[in-house]
């Protein structure tokens, strides 16, 4: 019985492997606090043009990479916009990571109630090894 429980769960595993997207392996990692630019495959009606979408990273939800979600925060003339988009998506084209940010939560909704400098993110410097040639 648990025999067959375990190849069970290896086909499972395998077909997860086989469904998984390749474009996802080229995404840089990123965590909440970081700022990114996704650039979004949108569709308006027989014409399509990529949109980006510049913000920092809220939060990153599910365990899966099929149910994995991450969310995106923009200030836009004053208003805040929030954009949820799925790991996944066959209409992400790319994702830039712009900044990398230094905070201590996993999901900064703090963020929210934040205005003008306060709501700034420290941002982790990063040094850069030259290599002679």
């Amino acid at each position: 019985m648990l025999r067959k429980q375990r190849n069970e769960m290896d086909y499972i595993k395998l077909v997860e492997q086989s469904f998984a997207n390749e474009k996802v392996a080229s995404y840089p990692d990123f965590k909440a606090g970081d700022t990114i630019t996704v650039s979004y495959r949108i569709k308006e009606g027989d014409k399509e043009r990529l949109q980006k979408f510049k913000g920092v990273v809220i939060q990153l939800r599910g365990a899966t990479p099929q149910t994995k979600t991450f969310t995106v925060r923009k200030v836009s003339n004053g208003i805040g916009v929030e954009r949820i988009f799925p790991i996944q998506s066959p209409f992400i084209d790319e994702i830039e990571l712009n900044k990398v940010g230094m905070v201590r939560r996993a999901r900064i909704f703090y963020l929210r109630n934040l205005s003008g400098k306060k709501a700034r993110i420290k941002e982790k410097k990063m040094s850069i090894k030259k290599t002679e040639e």
